[in-house]
C-alpha cells in the first residue's frame, strides 16, 4: 500500500501564452535552468544552447488568473540574480545587468534599468546570486597589461558583492566591494543563512577539498571539508581579505581529506546546502559547517549520465534520480516513499507552505500528498520514533566500530552495558525535536522513556552543567576563581583516568595552557605528591594514572608545531619546572620505577623510547620557559645523576666540574663509583685528569685515593698524569690558582698505595713460584705379596729380584 500519491495542481492552462510554455518544456534539456516564484505565479525559464538559440535566453510565463502582486523571488541560478519585490535580474557573463520589473497592472514585464555590475570591462562572471539586499557573483579577472606573467591562474577569481534598492523608476546600485580575491572560481549558492561556495574546479588539490560559507551580516567565513566536517571559522578583514593567506593555516589538514566530488549540490529550502557525494550519500551542511547524513542509495542506482533534483519540503527529503522518486525522512533516514513517474522532471518548486511537495514536470505541476486510504501514517511515524532509540545506538556502533582498532565486533549491548557511548548531544537534539511534537501515544512514550533512563547520567552532567554557567554568569571574581579551579581539577581527574586519544591530548594542552595554576593543583591531588618532614617527595597514584602520565606523545616538546600535542609527561614537567622546580627530579625518579626494563645500560635507546630524563631536560631546554640559568644547570645536573644511567652520570660530573663546584663533584663521585667498577674507573680516571691539571682537588686528595680501582696500575695513572699535566708553569691550564705545578709529592700516597697493592700481589705470586718442586715426586709403589697359590718360578723369581 502507498503512503503516498501524486495529485495535478496545474496543467499550465491557467498561464498566460501557455501553448508556448509547452513547447518550450517539452523541447527542454538538461543544463536549462527554471526559476520559479514563492507563490508559484511566475515562472522563468533560461533556455539556450541547441541550434535554433545560439545564446542563452530567459523567458517569463505568469498565471492569469492572479491580480495580486507575486511575491519576491528567491530561487538563483547563473545567469540571473533575483531581486526583492517584483523584479528580476538577469546578468550575463560580460557583466552587464538587466533589472526587469513587473507590472500587475499591465500583467507584463517592463525593463527598469541596465548597469555594469563589474568594475572591469574585461572581467567575466562566472556565477551570481542574491542574498538579501546584496547582489554576490564570483568574477574572473584576467591579468594586467603590466602583469610580467599574462598567463592564466587557477587564482585570478574574486568574490565581490555589491547593494541595491529598488526606486522608482530604476534601481540604486552601491559600489562594488570584494569579499575575497586571489580566490579559485567558485560556484555562489544563496541560501536563507548565508552564501555558500562551491569549488568548480576539483584539480587544484587541497583548495578544492573545502567549501566555504560566508554570512554577509557578521562577515565572516567558516571553512568546512564535506568529507571531514567543521574545519574554522574566522572574521574577514577588508584589508586582509587574501583567500591564500586565509586558507593558509589548514592547508596541512585539507591535504588529508578526501576531494569533494559530488552528483549535485544545490541550496535546500531549509537553508542548508544538500550534496549527493560519490559514494551515492545526501548530505545537508549547515550554515555553521557542521553536516549531517540523510540518506545513502543503493549501489547501481546513478549512471553515468544520471539526472538529479533533491530539495527538503518541510521534514521529507524529495529527491529525483532520472524518473524514479524518493521521499525520505529527513529525522529517521527511512524511505517512505519511492515511484516511477511519467515524465522528466524539470525542478521542486518552493509553495508557501513549507511542508507541501511540488514538482514541476514537462506536463504540468504535480504535489505529492499522504494517501487518503492511508489514515494510519500517523501510526507509521510512531512505529519509526519507537526505533528511534535503537537506530541511534546503532549509528554509534558503526561510528566507533570504524575508529576502534579492535577487530571484535562491537554491538549495541557493549555500547550500552560498557559505557562507550559518547554522543548525549546527539541524543539530545533528538528528544528535543521529538518532544516538542509528540503525540498522546503510549508507544511514542514506552521509545522516550527508553532514551531518558540511558541518558539520565548525561542529562543530570548537562544540567550541572548548566546551573554552574549561570552561577558564573553572576558570581564575584573570588567565586569564579573556585570555580575554574574545581572544574580544571574535575577535568584533569577524568581524563587521567581514561584512554587519551589524539583529540583528548590536544584539549589537555589547552587546559594546561589556560590554566597552568590551577592545572598545577590539579596535578598534585592527582599524583598526590607530597613532601614529608625529610624532605622527600612521594606519591600515591594509581597504576592507571601512571599509564596515563606515560602516555607516548608523537612529537617531542621541543618538536611541536602548530598541530602537535605535548605529551602527558611533558606537561606535568613543565607544570612542576614552573610551580615546584626542586620536586622535579624526584617525579623523574619516582615515574622511573613504574617504567619496567627501560633502563638498560648495554643497550641502545629506541627513538620511539627515549629516556624520562631526557624528556625532563627537554622542558628545561624549551624556549617558552623563562628561569634563572643558575637554577637550569642545577636541576638538569640533578636529572643526570637521578636516571643512574653511567652516561648521564659522567656528563654530570663533568658539568659540575666546568661549574667548579669540587665538593660536590667528590660526593657525587662517591656515591655513584660503587654502582659499578667500570663507573668507578670512568669516574676516577676524569678525576685524575683533573688533578693533574690544577690544585683545586687537593682538599680531597684522601677521599680521591680511596677512589682508585682496584685493577689500575702504576703505569696507568702515570700515563694520565703525563698527557694531562701543564707542559710549563706558564702553560697551567685556566684552572690553576698561584701557577704551582703537580709534584711528586702530591702523587706519592696513591703510587704508594698502588705499589704496595701490586707488591702484595707479587708476593702471593712468589709464594706459588717458590713452593716445594712442581709437580710433586712420585709416591713409592707398594708391592703385593705373591700368593703361594702361584707355582710359576719364572714369576716367583723376578718378584723375588724386585
Amino acid at each position: 500500500m502507498k503512503e503516498f500519491v501524486l495529485e495535478k495542481l496545474s496543467d499550465f492552462s491557467d498561464f498566460a501564452r501557455h501553448k508556448s510554455l509547452v513547447e518550450i518544456l517539452r523541447r527542454w534539456q538538461a543544463g536549462s535552468g527554471v526559476l520559479a516564484s514563492p507563490d508559484g505565479r511566475h515562472l522563468l525559464l533560461l533556455t539556450g544552447g541547441s541550434q535554433e538559440m545560439k545564446e542563452q535566453q530567459l523567458s517569463t510565463f505568469d498565471r492569469i488568473w492572479s491580480c495580486s502582486p507575486p511575491a519576491p523571488l528567491q530561487e538563483s541560478r547563473r545567469g540571473a540574480a533575483p531581486a526583492p519585490a517584483t523584479a528580476v535580474g538577469i546578468v550575463l557573463e560580460n557583466g552587464r545587468t538587466e533589472f526587469w520589473r513587473y507590472a500587475p497592472c499591465q500583467a507584463r514585464w517592463e525593463l527598469a534599468q541596465t548597469a555594469n555590475l563589474c568594475n572591469s570591462p574585461r572581467a567575466r562572471v562566472v556565477s551570481v546570486c542574491s542574498q538579501g539586499q546584496l547582489i554576490v557573483w564570483c568574477e574572473e579577472r584576467p591579468p594586467s597589461e603590466s602583469s610580467l606573467t599574462p598567463a592564466k591562474s587557477a587564482f585570478s577569481y574574486c568574490i565581490c558583492k555589491r547593494t541595491f534598492e529598488l526606486r522608482e523608476p530604476g534601481v540604486e546600485l552601491g559600489s562594488v566591494q570584494i569579499v575575497l580575491h586571489n580566490s579559485p572560481s567558485y560556484q555562489v549558492l544563496s541560501a536563507a543563512d548565508g552564501v555558500f561556495l562551491w569549488p568548480s574546479d576539483a584539480s587544484l588539490g587541497s583548495v578544492s577539498k573545502c567549501l566555504l560559507i560566508w554570512t554577509p551580516w557578521d562577515d565572516r567565513v567558516t571553512i568546512t571539508a564535506p568529507a571531514k566536517g567543521y574545519v574554522k571559522t574566522k572574521n574577514l578583514n577588508p584589508l586582509e581579505s587574501d583567500f591564500k593567506r586565509f586558507v593558509l593555516d589548514c592547508v596541512g589538514f585539507l591535504s588529508s581529506v578526501e576531494p569533494c566530488d559530488a552528483h549535485h549540490v544545490g541550496v535546500s529550502h531549509c537553508g542548508g546546502l544538500l550534496l549527493v557525494d560519490r559514494s551515492n550519500a545526501i548530505i545537508l551542511i549547515q550554515s555553521d559547517g557542521t553536516k549531517r547524513h540523510i540518506y545513502s542509495f543503493p549501489d547501481g542506482s546513478f549512471g553515468p549520465d544520471s539526472k538529479m533534483v533533491v530539495q527538503i519540503a518541510g521534514t521529507t527529503l524529495v529527491c529525483v534520480l532520472g524518473r524514479i522518486l524518493y521521499l525520505v525522512n529527513v529525522s529517521t533516514g527511512k524511505l517512505m516513499e519511492k515511484m516511477v513517474l511519467t515524465t522528466d522532471v524539470l525542478t521542486l518548486l518552493k509553495p508557501h507552505n513549507r511542508n507541501a511537495i511540488q514538482i514541476l514536470t514537462k506536463t504540468g505541476i504535480y504535489t505529492a500528498k499522504p494517501s487518503a486510504s492511508i489514515s494510519g501514517l500517523g501510526h507509521e511515524v510512531c512505529n519509526s520514533e519507537a526505533v528511534l532509540g535503537e537506530m541511534v545506538f546503532e549509528e554509534a556502533c558503526k561510528y566507533y566500530q570504524r575508529r576502534s582498532l579492535n577487530s571484535t565486533r562491537l554491538t549495541v549491548e557493549k555500547l550500552k552495558k560498557g559505557g562507550m557511548f559518547q554522543a548525549p548531544i546527539a541524543l539530545s537534539s533528538i528528544l528535543q525535536h521529538y518532544l516538542a511534537r509528540r503525540r498522546a501515544s503510549s508507544l511514542q512514550q514506552e521509545a522516550y522513556m527508553k532514551l531518558l533512563h540511558v541518558m539520565d547520567t548525561d542529562l543530570q552532567s548537562y544540567s550541572s552543567l548548566e546551573q554552574l554557567k549561570a552561577s558564573v554568569i553572576q558570581a564575584s571574581e573570588k567565586e569564579i576563581s573556585r570555580y575554574c579551579h574545581d572544574l580544571v581539577e574535575q577535568e584533569i581527574t577524568r581524563l587521567f583516568h581514561s584512554e587519551l586519544d589524539r583529540e583528548n591530548l590536544v584539549y589537555l594542552n589547552s587546559v594546561f595552557s589556560i590554566f597552568p595554576r590551577e592545572t598545577w593543583k590539579a596535578i598534585k591531588r592527582t599524583l598526590q605528591l607530597q613532601q614529608n618532614g625529610e624532605g622527600f617527595v612521594s606519591a600515591r597514584a594509581t597504576p592507571d594514572v601512571w599509564k596515563t602520565v606515560l602516555h607516548q606523545g608523537t612529537v617531542s616538546y621541543q618538536d611541536t608545531t602548530m598541530n602537535g600535542a605535548i605529551p602527558v609527561f611533558e606537561l606535568i614537567c613543565h607544570s612542576l619546572y614552573r610551580f615546584k622546580p626542586k620536586w622535579l627530579p624526584r617525579f623523574v625518579e619516582l615515574t622511573q620505577q613504574h617504567v619496567s626494563g627501560t633502563w638498560n645500560y648495554g643497550g641502545k635507546e629506541n627513538p620511539e623510547n627515549v629516556p624520562l630524563y631526557k624528556r625532563a631536560m627537554s622542558v628545561l631546554q624549551a624556549k617558552d620557559v623563562a628561569a634563572n640559568a643558575d637554577d637550569t644547570t642545577e636541576l638538569e645536573i640533578e636529572l643526570l645523576l637521578c636516571s643512574e644511567r653511567p652516561k648521564a652520570i659522567l656528563q654530570a660530573i663533568r658539568t659540575l666540574i666546568f661549574h667548579k663546584k669540587w665538593e660536590r663533584v667528590v660526593a657525587a663521585a662517591q656515591q655513584y663509583s660503587q654502582k659499578s667498577p667500570l663507573l668507578n674507573k670512568e669516574i676516577f680516571t676524569i678525576l685524575l685528569e683533573e688533578f693533574s691539571q690544577h690544585r683545586n682537588l687537593d682538599p680531597y686528595l684522601k677521599q680521591l685515593w680511596a677512589l682508585c680501582p682496584e685493577d689500575i696500575t702504576v703505569t696507568d695513572i702515570l700515563n694520565v698524569v703525563l698527557k694531562h699535566v701543564p707542559k710549563s708553569e706558564q702553560d697551567t691550564g685556566p684552572y690553576s690558582k698561584d701557577g704551582s705545578l703537580l709534584t711528586v709529592g702530591l702523587l706519592k700516597p696513591l703510587l704508594s698505595k698502588v705499589l704496595q697493592r701490586e707488591c702484595r700481589a707479587n708476593e702471593e705470586y712468589s709464594c706459588v713460584l717458590q713452593a716445594p718442586t712442581f709437580p710433586p715426586p712420585t709416591p713409592p709403589r707398594n708391592h703385593r705379596t705373591i700368593p703361594r697359590s702361584v707355582t710359576d718360578p719364572c714369576l716367583l723369581t723376578v718378584s723375588q729380584q724386585a
